[in-house]
Parts: C-alpha cells; sequence; structure tokens
C-alpha cells in the first residue's frame, strides 16, 4: 500500500509531507491507457495534490486543474482526506519525445495556461460550502515548479516541491512515483532554509531511491539531512473513484425531459463512462423511462 507521511523539522518551523505513490500511478496507468509523457504528467499532479491535500483539515477536498494549450489540453487531479487520489488528462495518448535532459517532456506536453488550485472546506461533510479558487500563470509545466510557484505566489508560503514518476519498458511500467513537500513556517531560521536547499540541490533523484525501497520517510529525511525530523502522522494513499451507477443516473435525469426522452426514442438506453476512473456504466431502456416518470411527476 502506498503510504503519506507529515511532520515538521526545526522547532516545528518546517512543514515536511512526503509520499510513495507507486501502485497509485500504477493503476492510472492501468484505468486511462497513459502515454508514457501523459503518465509523468498526471502522475505528479496526483502527488502534488495529495502533498497539498495533507495541509488541509480532516473534511476537505483539494483539486488541482492546469488548464493549457500543449498536447495533453489539461490536467485535473482530485485529494480527498482519506488518501483517495483520483484524476485525468484530456489528451491520454499525448506524448513528446525526451527533452534534452533525457526526462519526459512534462512542460512541452502541458504548454502554457493557467494552474489552480481548488479547496472545498467541508467537502466531506456534506456542506458544499462556496469553494476557495486559487489560481496562477504556469511556469514551466513541470508540475513541481508549478505548485510552488503557486504556493510562494497565491498563499505565500516558501515551498520545495519534488515529484518524480519513473517508468519502465515493461508491464507494469511505474518503477517507482513520490514527493516531497517542504515548507517554511513562521519563524524559519535562514540558515535552516540554506541547509535544506543544499541537501536538496545535491541529493539523488526521488525515483532512483524509490525504486531501491526507501518509504516516506527516508524521503523526508532525503530532503532534511542532518536537520531532526517529528513525524506527526500518517495515511494509506491509493487511487479510489466516487462513480457510481446512481450518480450516472442522477447526471441523465438532469438532463431534463427532451433529452432523456431523445435517448430514449433513438437509443434505447444510454451510455456514460466516467472521465476519472475510465468505468462505464449502462441506463437501460426501463430505467430511462422510469427517469421520465419521475421527471413528469415533479
Amino acid at each position: 500500500m502506498d503510504k503519506l507521511i507529515h511532520g515538521t523539522a526545526a522547532n516545528d518551523t518546517i512543514r515536511v509531507v512526503a509520499a510513495v505513490a507507486t501502485k497509485t500511478v500504477e493503476e492510472v496507468v492501468t484505468r486511462h491507457e497513459l502515454s508514457p509523457t501523459a503518465t509523468a504528467a498526471l502522475g505528479r499532479t496526483l502527488i502534488g495534490s495529495a502533498l497539498l491535500g495533507a495541509t488541509q483539515k480532516d473534511f476537505d477536498r483539494l483539486t488541482i486543474k492546469l488548464e493549457s494549450d500543449g498536447p495533453i489540453r489539461g490536467i485535473v487531479a482530485e485529494a480527498r482526506p482519506n488518501g483517495a487520489l483520483r484524476g485525468y488528462v484530456k489528451e491520454p495518448l499525448a506524448d513528446l519525445p525526451a527533452n534534452g535532459n533525457g526526462k519526459f517532456d512534462v512542460g512541452g506536453a502541458v504548454g502554457n495556461g493557467t494552474f489552480f488550485v481548488i479547496r472545498e472546506s467541508g467537502f466531506e461533510l456534506g456542506l458544499h460550502n462556496a469553494p476557495y479558487v486559487g489560481s496562477v500563470p504556469i511556469q514551466t509545466g513541470e508540475i513541481g515548479d508549478d505548485l510552488a510557484f503557486y504556493l510562494a505566489r497565491s498563499e505565500q508560503i516558501p515551498s520545495a516541491v519534488l515529484l518524480g514518476v519513473l517508468l519502465k519498458n515493461t508491464p507494469p511500467f511505474v518503477a517507482a512515483a513520490g514527493g516531497v513537500l517542504v515548507q517554511m513556517l513562521p519563524g524559519a531560521n535562514e540558515h535552516i532554509i540554506t541547509m535544506i536547499e543544499d541537501t536538496i540541490a545535491h541529493a539523488p533523484h526521488l525515483t532512483s531511491v524509490i525504486g531501491d525501497g526507501a518509504g516516506p520517510e527516508d524521503l523526508a529525511h532525503l530532503v532534511l539531512g542532518e536537520i531532526e525530523f517529528k513525524k506527526l502522522g500518517e495515511r494509506d494513499v491509493r487511487f479510489e473513484c466516487t462513480c457510481s451507477q446512481e450518480k450516472a443516473i442522477s447526471m441523465i435525469e438532469a438532463l431534463g425531459v427532451d433529452d432523456v426522452r431523445s435517448m430514449l426514442e433513438e437509443d434505447k438506453g444510454a451510455a456514460m463512462t466516467c472521465g476519472f476512473c475510465s468505468a462505464n456504466f449502462q441506463v437501460s431502456e426501463a430505467e430511462l423511462s422510469n427517469i421520465l416518470d419521475r421527471l413528469a411527476n415533479s
């Protein structure tokens, strides 16, 4: 099972969140049949949403969304407080050759656009308050850079974000995936910040140590170096969707009488595919008739 931990360092002036999400990203690849570049892009975004979502209250939902003009066109990743993640890319087969460093050209696939963070307070309690939506222009499209820029610009929290997805040539393709979020809280010592920056600059790639068996606590120590880390909590991380047959029927019902009647008369049924998990839901002719009856009597 994939894991995420959170804690503090340097007398509670540094927040650290670290996660290993290899199995979660692997399931994303399986469900969406993503290209390698799309896998790296969505995998990084899912991990970023998990890391940032861990800084929220227990009943909040967090979504990271990119709207862009690159081949991938857009990305959505959602993190719930129980560790459940889901997401999709608009063009799952979008792919590009490796960049000049021999790595996935996620920035080229994303292109220019806007990076959004959406926080929904009390969502898991059914409160459905008006969400807080923050946004910044996409800087590099590499996801980690953009998340760090968002936190510095929109939420005024200096942060370092490391996200990584490593693929291999044979199924199940995902060799390693994970990330670390380091945030400077009020009172953070400049010397400590410099130490962390230097440690990160000289640290091995996250995916290489994850591939060697490193867990979230190892990743936290990797970026902190000699600075002591205090773990405050952990949670399992997994891919999980909230779609269902009932929700599919509700969405069709929301279309109204004319559209439902058209489905019934022309298609004798309906089919819906969830964009988050690729599950397919069939709505029979009889179910459409029942929907029409409910609409007529409402």
